[in-house]
């Protein structure tokens, strides 16, 4: 059976007329019979005239309805350009579909042009002795086949004498003989006579009938004279092809409504195989729209994660700025983005990235006051686009910005930090200066030290230094003022910290693991050439300054005792040499010194928990890993040690440099040495491991920094950049220089310090672009300055009350029952003199021995007998406790005039005492 004429939805002409499409295929075999059979009719309505004169004369012509021309046959469309879905196959469930006629008649619908080629696709069915199997859609009753337009024409049956699908001005021929002609004022016009329905114009139903149709007539019929004597009127309407097409349509609505859905598919999808290019694109257009639909905002969130974990991260950023809906989901889901950075290899761990979410959150809660219009992004998002940016960056980016400017004269830059924008350096000169990254220009100049200054720290607006002239200053970076001085220290302060409060797990019994926050507030640890260290309470904004001398006494030699001062919390001694490298976190410290010991402390009880030795000469570095319960030492031995903080027991010796290991770095994913040797080495942290060595230098490594994608490294004459992840070399960012005495990194900037021509340069580049704003640094060591517990105000440090009457209040009754132990520490030891700093790494302006010991200076007290050197006797006055264990008077001079207090000469001890 070949394909009959389907038909479709179409507007209807504002006078009311219908008529049949003009696109009926000639193949259709029942276009014929439907042309005999239903051929449309135009009624007129009559026409009235009226003349008056004296009276008035009314006279009305009736015509007899005029038999429309039959619809010519259309031709098949053939251009597959012009007519894309000419030849296109229809789905196989609107080829072959059950049907259910009006009454309950059941029957299957089979599109006669695919109906034997389905035949001979299908497979044989199963069968055996006695049975076979049924296809989908038989029964037992074997339900007859029907074609298109059986089907359309059974429908249309219930519907082929109601005058409600008549439009004014079109009438079934079966109506003619039973309609009243029109009133007429004189003679009745006589009926008109029966035509036959095989030829009227206007059927029931205007889709093809089954039924034989006889030729169509050629000659029009008019009406005949409504009276005997009235001649017949001229016909005022001639009607052509697109009259009977405009009258047939809404027929055609009407009966395409009552065809079932997989029918009226059928029917569409047939009229839009012949329909042109244009046509298609302008139901497209319109239909697009209606049918479009949110899936993502429709869809479960566990579903749209999933749909969206299939999409790259370039699409992911397209689709992010399609709708604000879209942006919300895309940017808000944690799974997507933690997925993400893991699936292209910057998931870190380490606790690395809970660290960066804490840090955004913290800061989110200090900027917006207000909730913002739109949700912002999760941090894992920002964090895979500064890792994406750092990743590519810093290698893709060919040219950066790149300014140089001198800075400390000819002085050796001994610190550099980047810290919130801003360059912070320190120098042998006895300087701290404050830079801008973009203009270089010098916003503050810290002056106050009376020595070198060899160690730094920075949190926020605050900065800690520590300087040979013994002492340790607490700057304001905001305003340039030094706020506190920290006295104590017998010696150069060489290394100093700032541990911040963090959530770790603490075991106060045996067994029992619990979460506490420690420290209470943010803290100092410094470590000396006294063979000491000390830990004070970072002063807050706003809380008393306090200095260890008068204003008008400048000889920092002259200091008052550190158990005078209101911020000094523990004195831990224990080393038999000079303090070289500290680490902390939490209420764990780590210290390496020249004796060749490395020590771990428990900062709020001030004990020593664990010596650990094994290095066979003096211990250089050291970096503590919390995340996996390890700490790491370098040695003048050529070795690194892994040791287990737990248990103190060396587990991993890191053997392969030749000389000092003079500097250690540690990330969550690598462990990087660097050594006198001109090499630097990676390693596995958990195993102890050599992954990479990185050999390009010629002389000693003076300075390094790393993280998980690369490693900047400085020696004599080259500053280079390596890939971490496979060991070579990237890129030379300095040559032809004398040397480089510092280099930190941060997100896209990077800074160095060197000499050249014996003038001492800080070099910056910017990695970055215009649009990379939301490139967000993370810090080495990835401790950030944005977490919400540094505001908090308990401290848990007890109350100290010094001489002045400053106080420090903690209101934890715990603590400070354990800084009651602070009453067996000795008490700091003076010593008038200033010492030299002996760093190995900046000898080469030196040429000194790597095996000397620290060069004395004698200041003018110590000519006239009154000092002495840092191994001889001192005095020590007894402390006093207080009667109350959660407020103490610290109350003790150790002054060495003559005559003054008894005391007992004694030889340092270094041994704790109880």
């Amino acid at each position: 059976m070949s394909r009959c004429f389907n038909s479709a939805a179409l507007p209807v002409s504002a006078c009311g007329l219908q008529a049949l499409p003009s696109t009926i295929p000639k193949r259709c075999p029942c276009l014929a019979r439907y042309e005999l059979s239903y051929r449309p009719l135009l009624r007129l309505e009559p026409s009235v005239n009226t003349t008056t004169v004296v009276t008035t004369t009314t006279t009305t012509t009736t015509y007899a309805p005029i038999a429309l021309p039959p619809l010519p046959p259309p031709s098949s469309p053939k251009d597959p350009k012009l007519y894309p879905l000419a030849h296109a196959t229809l789905p196989q469930s609107l080829r072959h579909f059950p049907l259910t006629f009006p009454g309950g008649t059941r029957a299957t619908f089979r599109d006669g042009d695919d109906g034997d080629q389905e035949m001979q696709e299908e497979q044989e069915l199963a069968s055996g002795a006695g049975w076979r199997m049924l296809k989908r859609d038989e029964d037992a009753e074997n339900q007859s086949v029907v074609g298109l337009a059986e089907a359309i024409e059974r429908y249309g049956k219930k519907r082929s004498h109601g005058a409600e699908a008549m439009m004014e001005g079109v009438e079934s021929t079966s109506e003619m003989d039973s309609s009243p002609p029109p009133p007429r004022k004189k003679a009745r016009s006589v009926g008109l006579p029966p035509i036959s329905t095989m030829n009227a114009a206007a059927p029931p139903s205007p889709l093809p009938s089954p039924h034989g149709s006889p030729p169509p007539e050629t000659i029009w019929p008019s009406a005949p004279p409504s009276g005997a004597s009235s001649p017949l009127p001229q016909a005022p309407l001639q009607p052509d092809m697109s009259l009977v097409t405009l009258m047939t349509l809404p027929n055609l609505v009407e009966s395409f409504s009552h065809l079932p859905s997989p029918l009226q598919s059928h029917v569409l999808l047939s009229l839009l195989r012949h329909s042109q290019l244009s046509v298609l694109r302008t139901l497209h257009s319109v239909l697009t729209p209606i049918l479009a639909r949110d899936f993502l905002t429709l869809l479960p969130p566990e579903l749209v994660s999933i749909i969206l974990s299939y999409l790259p991260f370039s699409a992911l950023a397209r689709a992010s700025r399609v709708s604000k809906s879209w942006r919300a989901i895309i940017d808000s889901d944690p799974v997507l983005w933690r997925d993400l950075l893991i699936s292209t290899r910057i998931w870190f761990g380490g606790q690395s990235e809970n660290a960066f979410a804490k840090a955004v959150m913290a800061r989110r809660q200090q900027e917006y006051k207000i909730p913002p219009a739109l949700p912002l992004p999760h941090p894992y998002k920002i964090l895979f686009k500064s890792r994406h940016l750092t990743r590519t960056r810093w290698v893709n980016n060919a040219d950066p910005n790149h300014i140089s400017f001198p800075a400390h004269g000819s002085s050796v830059v001994t610190c550099l930090i980047f810290s919130h924008g801003r360059i912070i350096s320190a120098s042998d000169d006895h300087s701290i200066h404050v830079y801008c990254p973009v203009t270089g220009e010098m916003l503050r100049s810290l002056d106050g030290h009376e020595g070198g200054v060899w160690a730094l720290a920075a949190t926020k607006d605050i900065l800690v230094s520590g300087s040979t002239d013994r002492t340790v200053r607490i700057w304001d970076l905001s305003t340039g003022r030094c706020t506190h001085v920290f006295g104590g220290h017998t010696s150069t302060v060489r290394c100093l910290a700032i541990v911040k409060p963090e959530w770790i797990d603490v075991e106060n019994e045996p067994g029992v693991i619990t979460r506490e926050k420690w420290p209470k507030r943010p803290v100092i640890v410094t470590g000396s050439r006294d063979h000491s260290l000390r830990v004070w309470t970072l002063p807050k904004s706003g809380e008393p300054e306090y200095r260890c001398y008068e204003e008008t006494d400048m000889d920092p030699t002259d200091v008052s005792d550190a158990l005078e001062n209101p911020y000094h919390r523990v004195h831990l001694e224990g080393h038999d040499h000079a303090v070289r490298a500290l680490a902390a976190r939490g209420r764990t410290l780590v210290s390496g010194s020249y004796d060749c010991n490395v020590r771990i402390w428990d900062i709020a009880k001030g004990t020593c928990k664990h010596v650990l030795r094994g290095h066979t000469q003096k211990v250089y570095s050291v970096v503590l890993d919390p995340a996996r319960n390890q700490a790491c030492s370098g040695s003048m031995d050529g070795t690194v040690r892994v040791w287990n903080l737990q248990t103190g027991a060396c587990q991993h010796t890191l053997n392969g440099h030749t000389s000092l290991v003079g500097l250690l770095g540690l990330s969550p994913s690598y462990l990087v040495s660097a050594a006198a040797d001109s090499t630097l080495r990676i390693w596995d942290p958990d195993t102890g491991e050599l992954q990479h060595t990185l050999a390009a230098h010629t002389g000693a490594i003076t300075c390094f920094q790393h993280d998980e994608f690369k490693v900047l490294s400085g020696s004599d004459g080259t500053l280079k950049m390596w890939n971490i992840r496979d060991g070579t070399v990237v890129r030379d960012l300095l040559t032809g220089i004398t040397g480089v005495w510092q280099v930190v990194f941060e997100g896209r900037w990077c800074v160095a310090a060197s000499n050249r021509n014996d003038t001492t340069v800080l070099d910056v580049w910017d990695f970055g672009r215009d649009d990379d704003d939301d490139w967000v640094g993370e810090p080495p060591g990835w401790e950030y300055d944005e977490d919400a517990t540094d505001d908090e105000d308990d401290d848990g440090v007890g109350r100290y009350e010094g001489a002045n009457g400053l106080t420090v209040v903690d209101t934890d009754p715990e603590q400070a029952e354990i800084d009651a132990m602070d009453q067996d520490l000795m008490p700091s030891e003076t010593e008038s003199t200033i010492e030299v700093d002996d760093d190995i790494h900046l000898r080469s302006r030196r040429n000194d021995d790597l095996d000397a010991e620290p060069i004395m200076v004698q200041s003018d007290e110590e000519e006239g007998g009154v000092g002495a050197s840092q191994w001889a006797p001192s005095a020590r006055q007894p402390r006093t406790r207080a009667t109350s264990a959660s407020t103490r008077r610290v109350a003790s001079n150790s002054t060495n005039q003559a005559g003054e207090g008894s005391s007992r000469p004694r030889p340092r001890i270094n041994a704790r005492r109880r």
